[in-house]
């Protein structure tokens, strides 16, 4: 071979290296066959500074964007490796993709990758176009005082937090083009600086590590793995503090008493268990605190003393009961067994004592209602009842680090939240705002170190928020900021407390919301809006901006804590297991009647609303008594219990028993037959009246496939179904421009579905 020859084969061999790598960018499609199945596996590659980054899709687990670790390349022979996922994919590269090998926990399989433009999830012919949507939303014809926007657009600042020190305070500020950026303010000056500028992905929260640094939590397009990050408010020093692939990370103790490390909980070890690490602020630096060995109970969660030492763990032991484990003479012993719907728990450790082992915990042992109670763990004792209430359960309390933590206050939620100041002190800061604030509901919700000076928010029904700053040596309170001031708290309508009787005895509890200028004897559409969960979460009373929008445009608004809910006690709440879809769902129902008859609602424009359990309570609603209802709007609504079951997430595994004591178990046949007949999947035949089926593609809880099912086939019967998917999204929209979208389209289906023509619905 000439020398010449040598020169043209080597730069040809350039050639093709650098073409392949120039291609190599892009999604990649191929099929292992695993004994009797096909698994399509798909790899997005990407590349920055020079860099190849990769994440794998697994389309028929409803599982996209999983972080790999490493993609090399090195003359076409490329190689994509996962230290979690034990997985390393070997190929090489070629005119019609990558020919290789997938291996996986010590099995091998032959993979042929072809670049593929990547699908988009679920069956992307099924949504209704932007111009659809745009058109169901202009069927709001009607002329109001305020927008859509004007309920539910970012607030120009929110998120209020005071440092440590007194001397910033920081917020989230809305750009003109809906992003939440971090700022913070000095105090003294006033002089405002941007921290954090939003990019692709939602802030999901912020917090103040001390004095000169704030931590940061973020998730990439909606899919619930949050991550930390780190920056000090000079601006420097920002860094990912977690940088682990397919890992979900919270903060679980701030640790006031060091300010250079937190404790984070993080399944990065294992994908079903959460596992607690100190991590330091600064660097990212992390030790691991406790590690939960195969074949041990799962544990739901680790309890910390101020210092950071781990006192007590709490795990799920027979799939159903919870344990307590309490530190002993340096082991951990167990101290108390209750089955689920009982609880006692470690609320907080008590350093205002010379006994170590003593605790403020939350407890029903002794009672249906959940109280306060000082125990000693030690000796596995109650000392004394420190708070309790006859008809709501009570769980929170507020302690003073700058007076021996010392008790400021108890609180319940009743109809209404109820603070109950205990010190001196506090009860001087309570009747001192209260002189303020009159009539009106106001919480502390911050503090600096020293308890000079208090962030307080003041809310009702008919007021968004205000922010006010409470300086205890100036006496004087400053009002920092009103959250959508353009919202009018004299043109919002009322939120009222109601109570009633369920068709089998018990009392229920909600709220109604009508027009502010609904007169007696008006017969108004009524919008149900049942909540998620369901288990444990409850509706409370306050400003809600869907019940607001709602009111405006003429309707009504109900909300019903049905059984199962949380706050009322454990025999309300154990009368809800097994009962979602049955007897919660009669709850729901016996609401909508009870409105009927107090002669607020016409019993013939009635529209069912809801998320999550709220979006399964639509379904169900629509498939169990069709009759009664006029429309619905599903939203990231469960659709078939036996798929909800099959793909929850991994950090959920250790859930599982539970989940079916509180639902369903698809195991035992009888259950398995109550499943099948309340999962609205299987019966949508019955749904005869239009629905709205609204959906985020990446919701790792609601698999989108569940949605389109839905769609496909009420469409095919011949019933109207518009259908917003939004792909940047998971389980609810968190970007406003989505939301905005959302709330458009939805008030456009009610105006078509639920407004007679030939009434006005405020004038009757």
């Amino acid at each position: 071979m000439t020398i010449l020859t040598k020169y043209a084969v080597a730069i040809m061999l350039l050639f093709c290296q650098i073409l392949f790598s120039q291609d190599l960018q892009g999604s990649y499609s191929g099929t292992l066959q695993v004994k009797d199945s096909q698994i399509e596996l798909i790899f997005n590659i990407s590349s920055t500074n020079d860099e190849y980054k990769a994440t794998l899709d697994v389309p028929a687990q409803g599982a996209t964007g999983i972080e790999l670790d490493s993609v090399n390349l090195q003359n076409n022979q490329l190689t994509i490796s996962s230290v979690k996922l034990k997985m390393t994919y070997k190929g090489t590269l070629s005119e019609d993709g990558i020919n290789g090998t997938y291996e996986q926990m010590g099995e091998q399989y032959p993979l042929h990758l072809k670049k593929t433009i990547k699908k988009k999830p679920g069956n992307t012919t099924l949504p209704s176009s932007e111009s659809t949507l745009s058109t169901l939303a202009s069927k709001e014809t009607g002329t109001y005082k305020y927008s859509v926007e004007d309920y539910f657009k970012t607030p120009e600042a929110y998120s209020f937090k005071l440092s440590p020190d007194g001397k910033f305070i920081s917020y989230l500020k809305r750009r003109e083009s809906g992003e939440r950026d971090l700022y913070i303010k000095e105090t003294a000056t006033q002089k405002e600086r941007l921290l954090i500028k939003q990019e692709e992905d939602l802030i999901r929260g912020y917090y103040w590590a001390n004095d000169t640094r704030i931590l940061y939590l973020q998730d990439k397009g909606g899919n619930e793995n949050h991550h930390v990050f780190g920056v000090d408010i000079t601006g420097e020093n920002k860094k990912e503090l977690t940088p682990f692939s397919d890992v979900k990370v919270n903060i679980i103790e701030a640790l006031k008493e060091d300010e250079e490390h937190i404790i984070v909980q993080m399944n990065k070890d294992n994908p079903q268990q959460e596992e607690p690490y100190r991590l330091n602020v600064n660097t990212g630096e992390i030790t691991k605190l406790y590690t939960v060995k195969d074949g041990e109970p799962p544990v739901s969660s680790y309890n910390f003393d101020k210092e950071g030492n781990l006192r007590a763990i709490n795990r799920i032991v027979d799939g159903i009961n919870m344990e307590l484990l309490y530190k002993i003479d340096g082991e951990f012993k167990q101290i108390k067994v209750t089955e689920f719907g009982d609880t006692f728990a470690i609320s907080s450790f008590n350093p205002n004592t010379k006994n170590p082992d003593d605790a403020y915990v939350i407890s029903n042992l002794e009672g249906d209602k959940i109280e306060i109670q000082l125990y000693d763990l030690k000796q596995n004792k109650k000392i004394k009842t420190l708070f309790n209430n006859d008809t709501f359960d009570v769980s929170s309390l507020a302690l003073s680090r700058k007076r021996n933590y010392e008790i400021d206050y108890f609180a319940y939620e009743g109809e209404r939240t109820v603070i109950v100041p205990v010190s001196s002190t506090y009860k001087k800061i309570y009747d001192r705002l209260q002189s303020e604030f009159g009539e009106k509901q106001f919480f502390t919700v911050g503090k600096t170190d020293d308890e000079t000076q208090y962030m307080v928010i003041v809310t009702s029904d008919k007021i968004v928020g205000e922010y006010y700053l409470y300086d205890i040596d100036k006496d004087s309170v400053t009002q920092l900021y009103k959250i959508l001031p353009h919202l009018k708290a004299e043109n919002m309508a009322s939120m009222k407390p109601i109570k009633f009787k369920s068709r089998d005895g018990l009392t229920l509890y909600g709220y109604i919301t009508l027009p502010q200028e609904y007169k007696n004897g008006q017969k108004l559409p009524l919008i149900v809006n049942p909540h998620g969960g369901p288990q444990g979460i409850r509706d409370s009373w306050g400003f809600n901006p869907v019940a607001q929008l709602f009111a405006s445009r003429g309707y009504a608004t109900l909300h019903v804590n049905f059984r199962v809910s949380g706050g009322y006690g454990k025999a309300f709440l154990k009368a809800g297991f097994g009962e979602i879809g049955r007897k919660a769902m009669d709850d729901v129902e016996d609401g909508v009647d009870f409105t009927v008859d107090q002669g607020w609602i016409d019993k013939d424009r009635i529209a069912i609303y809801g998320g999550s359990h709220g979006g399964y309570a639509v379904l169900r609603g629509m498939t169990k008594t069709p009759e009664k209802y006029a429309c619905g709007v599903d939203y990231v609504g469960v659709s078939n219990l036996h798929t909800f079951m099959n793909s929850i997430p991994p950090y959920w595994e250790k859930y599982r028993e539970l989940l079916y004591k509180i639902w369903y178990n698809p195991n035992i046949a009888e259950e398995k037959t109550i499943m099948d007949e309340i999962s609205p999947a299987l019966h949508v035949d019955k749904i005869t009246k239009p629905l709205f089926v609204v959906q985020g593609a990446n919701d790792p809880r609601v698999n989108i496939n569940e949605a389109d099912q839905i769609v496909e086939t009420l469409r095919n019967n011949g019933v109207e179904v518009p259908y917003m998917v939004k792909y940047d999204e998971g389980h609810g929209f968190a970007k406003e421009e989505n939301q905005l979208a959302l709330y458009k389209a939805m008030m456009g289906f009610f105006a078509e579905h639920l407004k007679d023509k030939n009434i006005d619905p405020i004038k009757g």
